[in-house]
């Protein structure tokens, strides 16, 4: 058996071992296990139900997480897209008014788009387009986009009305426990402990626990009945009901968020060669299937992770890491409420002035899993070295991608801004021949979507 993983997954030539891929997947879960209860809660709001839509978020997950470790050979995790699930519950459903069905007939119908253009071999010529100097900016833009969210989890960075963004409350039991888990990770990974990220999580976790902010809820529990979901999708009413322009936003925001994961998270492990992503429409075909197939289950569109560079910054090289991330998620159905101990929520109340007046929010808080999201933000800040700022034509469009991507919360936003800003200096520059004629495409697109939406 391990000689056969390691001709599959050729281990030895990707200097790996079966238990790093082990640490790797096991690790990549623990990052973004938080969206097994996450996505019930933003879904619920649709009208769906609780219980269906986890088990349809951790089925879809290890479907398309081992598609994807199989076919692409990636230690890249898929699981319903944060933000894409914010559209379907709140814009389609709420302020469009369309059925939770009908929208899942949308994702199920972008989703079989994604599909045949994978099987026609499009995303090579796409992942190849994109130049050198964007490729590693997204790469950078993402890891501040994580390191962001994870200072938000931690609470060390809060919301204040006048500025946008203040530090939180130091003395705070979830901000302690955060600071606790950087620290100790850091003086793991100084000192080149393997496993630093995973022990860091666990101590945070245990940290929490006498302090009072992870609670104890079990170890195991009944599959939640996934009937109330199961095949419920309405495509005809998609196609019905004049959803043309939100199958084409939820194919939009799935294309660039699954490219932009695809190109930072390879280009900080070193997956890219010549700028080319091998086995790219393996990869995307993976991240299709898992969509199509969220939406026959219950669930909103299916992307690749970018949590999953925790993973690799753990060691994992090849998609049999993957294959412990998909077992976890299956295992998560029976194992729910030790999960939740990991990824679950800590409501913390913080008191800000507000025009000479004391106001109360209430913050929810993710203090076990900010610690990595933290430094996964700095591993991925590496590959800023390699964009050429001396050249203007390359260095604006980066630093726009760069900086859109943490404060807009949304890869597709900064990629948005350095393809147009790219296309156009080397167009009033005369170098309007060095960009592929695809970025083009996608700045007009991109700016169609900025005038009609």
């Amino acid at each position: 058996m391990k000689d056969w993983l390691n001709r599959f997954f050729k281990l030895e030539e990707n200097q790996t071992t079966v238990r790093v891929e082990m640490l790797g997947g096991v690790t990549t879960f623990m990052t973004m296990s938080y969206i097994i209860f996450f996505q019930p809660a933003v879904l619920s709001a649709a009208g769906m139900d609780w219980g269906a839509v986890m088990v349809a978020t951790c089925l879809s997950a290890a479907l398309a997480t081992l598609l994807m470790g199989l076919l692409a050979r990636y230690p890249i995790a898929l699981a319903p897209a944060v933000g894409h699930n914010v559209f379907f519950a709140v814009v389609v459903c709420g302020t469009m008014g369309y059925s939770w069905q009908v929208a899942l007939g949308a994702v199920f119908i972008s989703g079989s788009v994604f599909i045949l253009l994978s099987l026609l071999g499009a995303w090579d010529r796409l992942v190849a387009g994109v130049p050198d100097s964007l490729k590693h900016a997204i790469a950078v833009g993402i890891g501040l986009l994580i390191a962001f969210v994870g200072l938000q989890y931690a609470g060390l960075v809060v919301a204040e009305p006048t500025v946008l963004v203040q530090i939180g409350d130091l003395t705070s039991k979830p901000v302690v426990m955060a600071l606790f888990g950087v620290a100790l990770t850091a003086v793991l990974m100084a000192l080149k402990v393997r496993g630093a990220i995973l022990i860091g999580i666990l101590a945070t976790a245990a940290l929490g626990i006498p302090l009072g902010v992870v609670q104890y809820q079990g170890i195991l529990a009944a599959p939640p009945s996934i009937a109330p979901t199961l095949f419920k999708l309405d495509i005809l009413g998609a196609l019905q009901t004049g959803l043309v322009t939100v199958i084409f936003v939820f194919f939009f925001l799935d294309l660039f968020d699954t490219v932009g994961t695809l190109i930072g998270v390879s280009s900080q492990a070193g997956f890219l060669k010549d700028g080319k992503l091998p086995r790219s429409n393996q990869a995307m075909f993976s991240d299709a299937v898992g969509t199509v197939g969220g939406a026959l289950l219950g669930t909103s569109t299916v992307t690749s992770y970018v949590e999953s560079a925790t993973g690799i910054s753990q060691g994992a090289r090849t998609g049999l890491a993957n294959m412990f991330t998909s077992f976890l998620f299956l295992v998560a159905l029976f194992f729910s409420p030790l999960a939740a101990m990991v990824g679950g929520e800590y409501a913390y109340s913080v008191t800000s002035l507000v025009g000479g007046e004391s106001v109360t929010r209430q913050l929810l808080l993710r203090p076990v899993i900010a610690p990595p999201l933290i430094i996964v933000g700095f591993l991925m800040m590496k590959s800023v070295r390699h964009i050429q700022w001396d050249d203007l034509t390359e260095g604006i469009p980066a630093f726009l991608a760069i900086i859109f991507m943490p404060l807009t919360l949304s890869i597709t936003e900064g990629i948005a801004f350095g393809f147009v800003s790219y296309s156009l200096l080397k167009l009033v520059t005369g170098k309007g021949r060095q960009v592929h004629w695809l970025i083009y495409v996608f700045s007009v697109l991109f700016i169609i979507k900025y005038i009609i939406s």
